[in-house]
């Protein structure tokens, strides 16, 4: 199992190109499965998480080809209509084909994908939606059984706003009969770019952004070609990492309009920070200021980036207070980096972090996704060397990420 080794305390300089955002590939791919004929994507990244939606669709009987960050879709031989239990459980994201298969064939047969590290995050409302539009659902042995002839078009209200379940719905009903109408849905950046491909495939989809969609259903779609939007978690990262580092980093091709909140955030503790275009330059400051958080769904400030603003606010002057409203195991990182000596403090959903001159190398764990990259900006502050293990976390949503810190500055290395 890879590790990767950091050592810490050394400026980041230099440019960075943001890969495509994976949140916005994965949804995009699976809407492939409503029109015949080939579909082409360009700025897919490179990731576990890309490679395993290829998988599914593959076994789908769709025909998938792959050029570095290229991939092209064909979903004319459609016909297998179960996700199974072995491709479902590497990535809970799988339940993305539940609607298009809904939709286009009648049925499906997907896998419950069950909780993760991060918290239990149910499908109860994709299948109280899917019900909604008319088609039968059952649990059994695992797998979501799901049915019908036709589906029609309705009013539905999601009781608090999902991203994966907004997505799912919204691929369901383009090909429904009639007007659904989808309300509190999540305004996220990747559910506008869903809705901008549906829209280049013939669907009928207004309100993208805001909290209510409305969707015209049609009787077909045809295929796309399309390029994937910036991944504005990646973004957010490397620019911490300059905050955090005293860097020096312009990031390139990025979209800075998805990454108000984090900006704001970052000029709080003291950054200075540029936009031009689709271009971030973030300047570290001489001292770090401590703010206080809350994540909140889009557009505030978003939970996949309050592991990375830990470690911010760990060597900050002063303290600060981070509520985490979105997932409720969102702090398992806290444990890793107190082993570097940062000063956090757990109740419930709230951390207090005193921050502390300076943090030091050790031994640590990765648990999830963001809590990797948590873990490599704090060993870019750390003394001597920090040695993360688990890192095939990053691998499901960073592509690189080691490269392109070493292209900065960075002393970062993969072991094998």
């Amino acid at each position: 199992m890879d590790k990767i080794i950091v050592e810490g305390g050394h400026s980041l300089r230099g440019d960075v190109k943001i890969s495509g955002a994976k949140n916005a590939a994965l949804p995009i791919l699976a809407s492939a499965l409503l029109s015949d004929g080939w579909s082409t994507y360009h700025n897919v990244p490179g990731l576990k998480d890309i490679e395993s939606i290829r998988e599914l669709l593959a076994h789908l009987c769709a025909d998938v080809e792959s050029d570095g960050n290229t991939v092209r879709i064909n979903a004319s031989r459609l016909c297998e209509t179960e996700a199974p239990y072995d491709l479902v459980r590497k990535m809970r994201a799988s339940i993305l084909v539940l609607g298009p298969l809904l939709a286009r064939l009648g049925k499906a047969r997907v896998s419950l994908p069950g909780g993760c590290a991060i918290g239990a995050r149910p499908i109860n409302l994709h299948l109280k939606g899917l019900a909604r539009l008319g088609a039968s659902i059952e649990l059994k042995h695992g797998y979501v059984e799901a049915r019908a002839d036709r589906l029609i078009g309705d009013d539905f209200y999601f009781d608090v706003p999902t991203v994966t379940g907004t997505e799912n719905l919204m691929m369901a009903a383009v090909l429904a009969e009639g007007t659904t109408v989808l309300r509190n849905v999540a305004r996220e950046p990747e559910i506008i770019a869903l809705a901008d491909v549906l829209n280049r495939m013939g669907a009928d989809v207004q309100g993208a952004g805001t909290s209510v969609l409305t969707i015209s259903g049609v009787p077909e779609l045809k295929p796309a070609e399309v390029s994937i939007i910036p991944d504005r978690i990646e973004a957010g990262t490397f620019m911490v990492a300059s905050a955090l580092t005293g860097g020096d980093i312009t990031l390139t091709d990025c979209e800075p309009d998805h990454l108000r909140a984090v900006i704001n955030k970052l000029r709080q503790t003291g950054a200075q920070v540029e936009t031009n275009g689709k271009t971030v330059r973030v300047k570290g400051p001489d001292e770090i200021c401590s703010v206080d958080l809350k994540t909140l769904p889009y557009p505030g400030f978003p939970t996949d980036m309050q592991a990375q603003f830990m470690v911010l606010m760990s060597v900050a002057n002063g303290m600060s207070v981070i509520s985490e409203t979105i997932f409720e195991n969102r702090f398992i990182h806290v444990s890793e980096l107190r082993r570097l000596g940062a000063d956090i403090r757990i109740s419930d959903n709230v951390a207090v972090v005193k921050g502390v001159p300076l943090l030091s190398g050790a031994p640590v764990m990765a648990t999830d996704l963001r809590a990797s990259a948590s873990l490599i900006l704090a060993g870019l502050v750390a003394r001597r060397q920090t040695e993360i293990s688990r890192v095939y976390h990053l691998d499901r949503g960073y592509e690189a990420i080691e490269k392109k810190f070493s292209g900065l500055g960075a002393v970062i290395e993969r072991v094998r």
